[in-house]
């Protein structure tokens, strides 16, 4: 969208100029200096040489080389360093030069290198080449593991002949190479010393504020170690007076720095020419203005020269916004401030006033708390902020403190942004990459500050290769600055005055699918947000009665097609209007033709559908556009927006003038437009898309991978949305009567009735369908003994309990209407299922486990037995977990009202309850007792108890409209973890802005613990069921949510059935591999073929260099094949190819960078495709892209190692990790199943066996694919509880009902996984009963239309065999249901 709207026009552009030529010679030098950059770049072939090679930097190390001439007789001094911080390069070779222009008698050889660079081989062999002569080296904030251990081996043998090492905030290993003099570090970390126990409390204790006190001590120490006389203390203040030197960064710092080296250690030193100064001290934090006169330590003061001197040149009022800029002292020290520069000289272009703050370390809070603020008072004085350092608030790369950094921020209550500059990558290769940032700075720079709140991580400078120094992206700029102030505006907007669009989705492109969100009622919550916004002030014009007339007025006519005129047409803007307000069109015109194209048009004008509500829009996003067209999703490795698409959101901004866009519900198609993964450059479609508009984004709690993707690609302040509440699945029909009989024989298993009761406890399971699920005998079960009966009747019970105590959500979920308590119940037993040992001093046992013991049993070991069907413990346990839900409910009803809401949770104090009530029970006590557990004791009970109400308060506690109206309003949005609230309470209370973890501290140990359970339990069920034999291949897929929500256990098991062990360093980061020995293993490692989702790999690239690293690990141990199937396979693969062995163990894989799934979901839900070998030739050309850690820039099309790592496949294998997504919930897991494709690519034709691992419960089960899709159906599809929760939700629920079954027949085209009775039973749920048509017929006509044209389908393609009577109604309906959507009478 045309910057001309926002970018000032070109004759107001010298605005800046007037009150500042130097700025404005430096913004135009540096526009020079960027172009004549690329050129260089261009000429070198920098770019193409990053693509071929797949490293993320190419720069050359020997261009910064600096060597006297041969001829020069002065004592050499040769300095080798290595660098994180690229501002630093210019510096050294600055300081070097002014050495070797003044020195008489001593010269500097400098050869230095960003750590990134070591990655390059021919470049780590010139590191170690070069340190061989060295006499000094020098290293800074080396915090990524593979590369500290790269310095460590390359400097610890050459260490004792250097003259000094001197390393600056790195890896512990990397700083015990610390030597000067007799001052050493080799201890670090080893030391018992009273000295490092108390660093190590104090740090322990307060954070980043830690290295404040450090900086002090700097400051101080070195002056009194001058008068101690002993050498230790000597070297030790020469050690404390390198770091003032280094943090002062100046040219001038630095060439002192290497003069005191020099004087004090090098081996035959000369006198030195000049005085050597002690270090130039800049203030630790203050406000630095590029056109001040000096740094600033007083607000008062800054603001009297600016509004004195500067703001009437600047042509800035005091009604101007104001917006706090972060940065880091050392740009503005080391000279390398011209990125600082461009940013703030194009904000006071726009008319915004600034207050440039910047600190010495790393904790920004110190600033912001100082000079954020009116002077004496807690009122802020900017309307927005926005970090330049691209780092947490709170700490740099190695440790944060993200509670303190949310305190400020949450104190301060602004909109926060965190651009960034490019730290690991040239200008020009950031460019040229598909990936985008670099995954480590994406860890370092996106995820942690992410944590913090910030929002909307732009790369506003680039990097020069040469010099390192910081290059100002002016198209970036412009979108940092265009976006700060539209969120500025928010707060400075009245509410009457700001206009709001917000879009909905319909996914797949069906009238009957207006507002698709997962588990989210749109339209009933999109009438409560007008509502909500009404109360607030905002002009919302004439609402409907109800949400069912507001979604008639958006939708018109809710039978019409999405691309019938039909829908609600808002605005017709014709192609020449769109041409000019589209600035980007023509880059479409490759996809689709020269505008209007034949999506969204009319044929004359492109069609935006919706309706406005006074100063409120509510728009329907257009969709992809390839639905209907499979050869096109099978030959696209990536979409891109159609015109209609790129129209919609023009008008939203252009047209409409939208303050800010809210995007309804999980998810529309906006952030996963083409582009880079992350980082977006101009280039980039979501960028593009969303332009200036602030995009405020509703997300569903338990997914925060994709609202992850939403907030790094398309700028989104997402705000996460309850699930419904979930409850039990129940029994209905056979299976309650299955149950009855069950609980008959319990009764009469030792009378003459048994025989009978289990005779017709197998017919009646038989008729249920159960006989693939349990073993059922052929005989007459008098033929059995009654050890024998019991276990046959335990194993349907527990088959039984396993359905009835499935967890499902029910019915949608509406904003702002929390859940009553009851409703909460079924969650809280969960909760309270759960072992919690990370939380309080000792942990918090389960519920389950405290009844348990109060009878002397191990709940493990009841739910060992109870899974081989042992009657005694299926019945114990199902006691339990009856008496878990009685004490849960006891707890929950103690504080519920009349009207069965929870107003305050009735908190007990447990302390005084046992000091001196100890007669009374309290609620949960005396409901155990009841159901048979009189021996637990409260003790064991109060922890757990307390726990659980603090989870009811937050379950209860709705902030889901507080937080989209702090966002409208331009205020800070709570941060906070999205995932299963089960598993992790803190995701409660919803309202929050979602973030994922720091990427780098999966799999923790819990996970890797969880996965060794999971893992043994699959290897075991396979060895039983071939006669001995390991698989030797499992096909896997990895999931971005799942191993949020889990911490990494997927991941976990595809190390163990690889047979190596992750660590943490001692940062905590997860970056360090172990075989585990065969002898240890006890099984040969497993060969793994990896397919990651497309957000796995935006999420988690650095977990995949670690899964990638692990396989050749494994590939290239020197064992025999018998016990090494990773070896077996990449040395017969490299054979057959002609590659290396580490290149043939290639088994990690995902889609192109910037493209997402398979599409052959897409290709099932439109139904348009021929057979089932074009659904797999579109897994291979979109799923084999290998990632390789050996060149980690790129994701490589590499179907031929793809297809033969896949022939291999003995088992497909998935995880489901949350009782909220199932199989058949969602599209995404047939969508990356590879079962049918393995089997078409095996030599012998066998179809690999299928697993799922549930871990949704305490007791983590490996289940086959068909008995998962078996559960699934019976608990959902099937199940009244479930479909009538859904229907009683009207149109949405509906399309809820129509997508399970859609699903439910990708399983069939994928893995052949759906028996023939599930479909059977749905058509005689849904199809054979005339009240049941008539219902689905009336509420969403489209969707039924869909569930006949699913089963006709199935039919149609050999899934479902059924009666022609069957067939011949389906036509009937079908039939009937088009004339009714067709209008006809």
């Amino acid at each position: 969208m045309g910057d001309a709207a926002f970018v000032p026009a070109a004759g107001s552009a010298p605005k800046s100029l007037r009150w500042s030529a130097s700025v404005g010679a430096a913004a135009s030098g540096v526009r020079a200096a960027s172009a004549s950059h690329s050129r260089v770049q261009r000429a070198n072939g920098c770019g193409v040489a990053m693509q071929q090679a797949g490293l993320f930097t190419q720069s050359d190390p020997a261009v910064r080389r600096i060597k006297p001439e041969e001829s020069d007789t002065r004592r050499r001094m040769k300095v080798v360093y290595v660098v994180l911080e690229s501002q630093y390069q210019s510096t050294m070779s600055k300081a070097a030069m002014l050495v070797n222009e003044k020195q008489q008698n001593l010269s500097v050889e400098l050869c230095g290198y960003l750590v990134e660079e070591l990655r390059n081989a021919k470049n780590f062999e010139a590191f170690k080449e070069d340190l061989k002569d060295a006499n000094i080296f020098i290293g800074s904030l080396i915090f990524v593991q593979e590369l500290a251990e790269k310095v460590v081996a390359a400097v610890e043998p050459v260490r004792d002949q250097l003259d000094a090492c001197v390393v600056f905030p790195s890896m512990p290993e990397v700083m015990r190479l610390n030597k000067l003099g007799t001052f050493s570090m080799a201890q670090l970390g080893q030391s018992k010393s009273a000295i490092a126990s108390f660093m190590k409390k104090r740090k322990q204790s307060s954070g980043a504020s830690f290295e404040d006190g450090m900086l002090k001590m700097l400051r101080t120490l070195p002056k009194v170690l001058k008068y101690l006389p002993s050498d230790k203390a000597q070297d030790a203040r020469s050690f404390m007076m390198s770091f003032q030197y280094w943090l002062g960064g100046s040219p001038e710092n630095i060439e002192n720095f290497l003069l005191m080296l020099a004087e004090k250690y090098l081996t035959d030193a000369p006198s030195v020419s000049t005085k050597i100064v002690d270090p130039e001290v800049y203030p630790d934090v203050g406000i630095w203005h590029p056109v001040a006169p000096k740094m600033f330590e007083n607000l008062d003061e800054y603001m009297a020269w600016y509004a004195k001197d500067h703001m009437p040149l600047a042509n800035l009022n005091k009604d101007s916004p104001t917006i706090g800029i972060v940065m880091q002292r050392s740009h503005m020290i080391t000279k390398d401030s011209c990125h600082y520069v461009a940013l703030v000289s194009e904000l006071e272009a726009r008319g915004a006033r600034v207050i440039p703050v910047f600190a010495g370390g790393l904790d920004f809070t110190v600033p912001m708390n100082r000079f954020f603020y009116y002077t004496g008072t807690e009122t802020a004085n900017v309307d927005c902020v926005v970090s330049l350092t691209g780092f947490a608030l709170v700490g740099g790369p190695a440790k944060q403190d993200h509670p303190k950094a949310i305190a400020a921020l949450k104190k301060l209550d602004r909109p926060y942004m965190c651009a960034l500059p490019l730290v690991f990558q040239t200008t020009e290769e950031w460019k040229e990459s598909e990936l985008g940032l670099h995954p480590i700075q994406v860890a370092l720079q996106v995820s942690l500050p992410e944590l913090d709140g910030a929002l909307e991580p732009v790369v506003f400078a680039g990097r020069d290769g040469a010099t390192g120094r910081s290059i100002p992206l002016q198209d970036r700029i412009d979108q940092i600055c265009s976006r700060a102030l539209k969120w500025s505006s928010l707060r400075r907007k009245q509410n009457k005055e700001k206009k709001v669009a917000v879009a909905v989705f319909s996914f797949p492109p069906d009238k009957g699918n207006v507002g698709t969100a997962a588990y989210l009622d749109v339209f009933g919550s999109i009438y409560k947000v007008l509502e909500g916004l009404a109360a607030q002030g905002y002009q919302v014009g004439e609402l409907p009665p109800s949400a069912e007339d507001l979604l008639e007025e958006v939708v018109n006519d809710k039978q019409a097609k999405l691309t019938s005129p039909d829908l609600n047409i808002a605005y017709r803007m014709p192609v020449s209007e769109y041409e000019e307000v589209c600035d980007y069109q023509e880059a479409l015109h490759e996809n689709w033709g020269p505008p209007p194209g034949h999506l969204n048009t009319d044929g004359k004008n492109l069609l935006v559908y919706g309706k406005q509500f006074g100063n409120i829009f509510i728009g329907v996003q257009p969709t992809f556009g390839y639905e209907g067209d499979p050869m096109r999703l099978l030959f696209s490795k990536s979409a891109s927006p159609h015109h209609g698409f790129a129209a919609f959101y023009a008008y939203l901004e252009r047209i409409f003038k939208a303050d800010a866009v809210l995007h309804f519900g999980t998810h529309g198609s906006l952030e996963f437009m083409p582009g880079k993964q992350v980082g977006m450059s101009d280039t980039c479609f979501p960028d593009k898309l969303i332009c200036s508009l602030p995009n405020i984004y509703y997300y569903a709690a338990n997914n925060p991978s994709e609202a992850t993707i939403a907030k790094r690609r398309s700028y989104a302040a997402t705000i996460s949305y309850l699930t419904p509440p979930a409850e039990n699945a129940g029994l209905y029909k056979g299976l309650k009567e299955l149950s009855e009989l069950v609980a008959s024989y319990q009764g009469a298993k030792n009378s003459g009735r048994a025989v009978s009761i289990v005779n017709t406890i197998v017919e009646k399971a038989r008729q249920c369908n159960m006989d693939r699920d349990v073993d059922l005998p052929e005989v007459d079960s008098k033929e059995l003994e009654p050890e024998q009966r019991d276990n046959i009747v335990g194993k349907v019970y527990k088959k039984l309990i396993e359905i009835e105590s499935r967890l499902l959500p029910c019915g949608l979920h509406t904003i702002g209407k929390p859940p009553t308590a009851n409703e909460a119940i079924a969650t809280l037993v969960n909760i309270a299922g759960l072992d919690r040992p990370e939380e309080g001093e000792n942990g918090i046992k389960s519920l389950p486990r405290i009844i348990a013991e109060s009878v002397d049993r191990d709940i493990d070991e009841i739910y060992a037995m109870s899974d081989r069907g042992i009657l005694a413990d299926v019945e114990l346990l199902q006691k339990i977990t009856s008496a878990s839900r009685a004490a849960v409910k006891a707890c929950v009803d103690s504080s519920v009202n009349s009207e069965g809401r929870v107003e305050a949770v009735a908190r007990f104090d447990f302390g005084k309850l046992l000091g001196s009530l100890m007669g009374v029970k309290t609620p949960w006590l005396k409901a155990l007792s009841d159901a048979g557990f009189p021996k637990c004791v409260e003790e064991d009970l109060s922890p757990l108890f307390s726990y659980l109400q603090a989870c009811l308060e937050e379950v209860i506690r709705d902030n889901e409209l507080g937080g989209l109206l702090s966002a409208l309003e331009g205020r800070y949005i709570i941060p906070g973890p999205g995932g299963d609230p089960i598993r992790n309470p803190d995701v409660l209370p919803t309202g929050k802005n979602l973030h994922a973890l720091d990427p780098q501290t999966i799999p923790t140990m819990a996970a890797v613990d969880s996965a060794k359970l999971v893992v043994d339990r699959l290897l075991e069920r396979q060895r039983l069921d071939n006669d001995g034999a390991y698989p030797e291949t499992i096909g896997l897929v990895l999931w971005g949510t799942d191993n949020i929500k889990t911490y990494g256990e997927s991941l976990a098991q595809v190390l163990w059935m690889l047979g190596v062990r992750p660590s943490p360093d001692q940062l905590g980061r997860v970056s360090k591999l172990q075989l585990v020995p065969i002898e240890e293993l006890g099984r040969p490692r497993i060969d793994v073929v990896v397919n990651c989702s497309g957000v796995f790999r935006d999420l988690f690239i650095n977990q995949m260099a670690l899964l990638d690293r692990a396989v050749k690990m494994a590939a290239e141990a020197d064992e025999p094949d018998e016990v090494n199937y990773v070896r077996k396979h990449a040395r017969a693969q490299a054979e057959e190819l002609g590659l290396s062995v580490r290149d043939a163990a290639c088994r990690v894989f995902s889609n192109a960078s910037g493209s997402y799934s398979s599409n052959v979901s897409l290709t099932i839900e439109n139904g348009g495709w021929e057979n089932e070998k074009q659904l797999q030739d579109m897994y291979v050309s979109r799923k084999a892209f290998a990632f390789n850690s050996d060149t980690p820039g790129m994701m490589s099309q590499n179907e031929e190692i793809f297809k033969r790592s896949m022939s291999t496949v003995d088992v497909t294998f998935q995880n489901l990790d949350s009782s909220e997504i199932s199989l058949t919930d969602v599209s995404h897991y047939f969508d990356s199943d590879p079962t049918k494709l393995v089997q078409s690519l095996r030599k012998d034709g066998k179809k690999p066996s299928s697993f799922i691992a549930d871990t949704t419960t305490a007791n983590a089960q490996v289940r086959t694919l068909s008995e998962t899709v078996r559960l699934d159906s019976r608990t959902k599809l099937l199940n009244p509880k479930w479909y009538e929760g859904m229907i009683n939700s009207g149109y949405e629920g509906v399309r809820e009902v129509a997508k399970r079954m859609r699903n439910t027949m990708g399983w069939s085209a994928t893995a052949g996984a759906v028996d023939n009775w599930v479909y059977e039973d749905a058509n005689d749920t849904f199809m054979a009963d005339a009240e049941m048509q008539k219902k689905l017929m009336d509420l969403n006509p489209n969707s039924f239309r869909q569930m006949v044209t699913t089963l006709l389908e199935a039919n149609g393609r050999g899934y479902w065999e059924t009666s022609e009577d069957n067939l011949d109604r389906l036509r009937e309906l079908y039939q009937e249901v088009e004339d009714r959507i067709e209008g006809v009478e």
